[in-house]
């Protein structure tokens, strides 16, 4: 009886060229703006989120470590091995619920990819262009990898950022690295075996600051494996999308391995990204604009509202309903709570999730009278659209209402380049002095030109 070989070749393998072929040239001109705006959000969020009790005890753990390098930790001044920098650094962007999402698939690639490829490209001295290919590669992967391996994560309890996140980072570190094709395949087996990550912080019990470190663990194995690729060692080439592969593992039936090359070059990942604006869960950014848009322009004292009805998809219910939250992560993922302060104070203010305005009394109670229902529409509309319906009737009898079905940041509704530099110089000014601040974004305008990422990197330490 004769025995076939099995097949090794499959859309995977397709992606992977394809990545490796990309250059500046050939990446559309708007992209390579828009990446670039990436890179200035990731930058904001991690050095707003490098001031958090997570971000240092991260780095407080990395920096005792015996181990040396040339990467960067944002907020201090030792570099260290690019694997523990990415994961500070991931750790720092992704810590305050700030950092952006891909459409449809809500994955978290800026705190994944950004810092794997930052990470390494300090390693290598590598110039600005080739950081500029590894985030456009590594949103691709982010992307695509989670459109493939479809919903089953999500309903199994994984959070699906730290499942494919692994391969994203291998993607962005070895495009920046200039792996061969058959390395970067290596480095995405690997990659593959390092996917993990549980959505315990979402039930509404106190999140801790686990959902932290997910992101930065993602960018450190991509890192790492990137690295051990390039020293030759070695993964199955279909650890990604062939028998026992990730996507069949984590994905089951609901697995499309085609959407890795579906439009491949045409629709691109890095120019349909939800850039948030405030500080909490992408499907909790619509009911908290709508409150804001139906308060008017100041504040209500907490005793004008007599009822507030938000109606949502099942999942946010499910999800996002808990009305006395015990902590940040708690309150960030808190539909009740955003409301209320949608309603009471200022939701772009990222220290209204502090402990001191999670507590306040009058916002707890106000957050007990947010009713959450499920809305058709918006059921039929998920996972594609985060909408929301929501009714406001005050204490002096009047209705307010109103429908939304993209957020503002959403690709249906994008940030406007000042809104982006606007929130980037918001979020740094809690790090970084004004002049700073500004140097580091007219640094990063002009990424593709620089002969070393070191020109940025070096106003980025402490």
């Amino acid at each position: 009886m004769k025995v076939e070989p099995l097949a090794t070749r499959g859309p995977a393998q397709d992606f992977i060229e394809f990545v490796h072929a990309l250059s500046v040239d050939t990446i559309p001109a708007p992209l390579i703006n828009r990446a670039k705006w990436r890179l200035l959000d990731f930058l904001g969020c991690g050095l707003f989120g490098s001031q958090q009790p997570w971000s240092k005890i991260m780095a407080d753990e990395m920096l005792t470590e015996a181990s040396r390098g040339r990467s960067s930790v944002l907020g201090h001044e030792q570099a260290i091995a690019a694997p523990p920098a990415a994961l500070c650094n991931g750790t720092a962007a992704h810590g305050f619920e700030l950092d952006d999402i891909t459409d449809e698939l809500v994955g978290h690639p800026g705190a994944i990819v950004i810092p794997a490829a930052l990470a390494v490209a300090e390693s290598i001295d590598a110039p600005g262009s080739r950081l500029m290919l590894g985030i456009v590669a590594g949103y691709e992967a982010m992307y695509r990898v989670g459109k493939a391996v479809g919903l089953q994560p999500t309903r199994q309890g994984f959070h699906k950022t730290a499942v494919f996140g692994p391969v994203a980072a291998a993607i962005g570190a070895g495009v920046v690295m200039g792996l061969t094709p058959e390395k970067l395949t290596a480095a995405v087996g690997l990659a593959c075996s390092t996917a993990s990550g549980i959505k315990s912080f979402s039930v509404g019990t106190g999140g801790g600051m686990m959902k932290r470190m997910h992101a930065g663990r993602a960018a450190e194995s991509g890192a790492r494996m990137a690295q051990l690729a390039a020293r030759g060692f070695t993964a199955p080439p279909t650890a990604l999308d062939g028998r026992f592969g990730l996507m069949e593992v984590f994905g089951g039936k609901t697995a499309q391995p085609e959407q890795l090359v579906s439009e491949l070059g045409k629709r691109w990942a890095i120019g349909r990204i939800f850039v948030k604006v405030y500080s909490c869960c992408g499907w909790v950014q619509t009911p908290v604009q709508a409150l804001l848009a139906l308060r008017g322009p100041q504040p209500l004292d907490s005793r004008q509202v007599k009822k507030v009805r938000i109606g949502v998809s099942a999942y946010a219910t499910r999800n996002n309903g808990a009305v006395n939250p015990p902590d940040t992560m708690g309150a960030q993922y808190s539909l009740p709570y955003c409301g209320a302060l949608a309603l009471t104070g200022d939701p772009r203010d990222p220290t209204m999730f502090g402990p001191d305005a999670i507590n306040d009394p009058a916002r707890r109670e106000l957050a007990r009278r947010v009713e959450l229902v499920v809305d058709p529409e918006l059921e039929a509309a998920y996972p594609k659209h985060a909408g929301a319906r929501v009714e406001l009737e005050l204490a002096n009898g009047e209705h307010r209402e109103t429908f939304v079905l993209d957020p503002h940041g959403s690709p249906a509704d994008p940030c406007t380049d000042p809104e982006l530099l606007d929130k980037f110089s918001r979020l740094a000014s809690f790090a970084k002095p004004s002049e700073t601040v500004k140097n580091i974004a007219e640094t990063v305008q002009r990424l593709e030109r620089l002969s070393s990422v070191r020109e940025l990197t070096e106003r980025l330490q402490s």
